[in-house]
């Protein structure tokens, strides 16, 4: 009855099915692993942007990386802007994707310390790419900033390259060992983005918070995989049920009798 199941094209059929069946779930897993990695993450950022401030000689240091756990922390300084030594960031994107500058401005601590403040986002509407831009100047005086503590960015973490040779104050990632060693002066590992003071006039763009990674969408998609593997067994026995029936049908039409010969 279902010898027809040892044919070619059915035998093809049946190992197709029975390789796409542990491929779906599989599939599934690794949605299932990165919505909890993304979770895992979100509920890491949210923890973080939701402590209380404290002091940033508390989580970081000369020298220091700062964790996945320190990033995104609050974090408080006490000193004054150095304008003079401020450098732009190129290559940065506001809220609307438009392509300009951030602003790194060297703020000095009370015992000499150097801590990188990032205070937002300036449009690139200079007369070139290689005149330093017109940068809004910060409070004057000692002050007390607050904002997010986050790691020195890299290459290998960001995907930007560091260029060579670029115009004077320009740079192309925030590192605190690399303006260690342009301030010579000891500077804290990281850098903040500032939350306050707020600026006047709304410029430099404050960098908004993070945002949460979509992890509800991982979630989805491990159940979409595991129902169409499901799905698998399902639509391979309803054709198979079908081509019996199909053949059973043709056996029970019997073949047209010739017309006898006209004498």
């Amino acid at each position: 009855m279902y010898r027809f199941l040892l044919s070619r094209q059915w035998v093809i059929l049946t190992l197709v099915a029975v390789l796409l069946i542990p491929t779906m779930i599989r599939l599934g897993l690794w949605q299932m692993h990165r919505y909890e990695e993304r979770t895992a993450r979100n509920d890491l950022v949210a923890r973080a942007l939701d402590a209380a401030p404290v002091p940033a000689q508390s989580l970081t240091a000369p020298g220091k990386k700062i964790t996945t756990r320190e990033r995104y922390r609050t974090v408080t300084a006490k000193g004054h802007f150095d304008t003079d030594r401020e450098v732009v960031v190129r290559r940065r994107t506001d809220s609307d994707d438009n392509i300009g500058y951030h602003v790194l401005t060297p703020f000095v601590l009370n015992d000499g310390k150097v801590l990188l403040v990032n205070r937002g986002w300036i449009p690139a509407d200079g007369p070139s790419q290689t005149a330093f831009p017109e940068v809004p100047a910060p409070p004057r005086g000692e002050i007390t900033v607050t904002g997010r503590l986050m790691p020195d960015e890299t290459t290998e973490a960001s995907g930007i390259k560091d260029l060579e040779g670029l115009p004077d104050r320009q740079i192309m990632l925030i590192n605190s060992e690399q303006q260690a060693e342009r301030l010579d002066a000891p500077v804290l590992g990281g850098y903040v983005v500032l939350i306050e003071p707020e600026p006047k006039g709304d410029t430099p763009e404050r960098i908004g918070r993070p945002g949460n990674e979509d992890a509800a969408l991982n979630f989805a998609y491990a159940v979409q995989w595991w129902l169409f593997a499901a799905a698998v067994p399902v639509g391979w026995w309803f054709l198979v049920r079908r081509e019996k029936r199909d053949r059973e049908a043709a056996e029970d039409v019997e073949p047209a009798q010739p017309e006898p010969a006209a004498v």
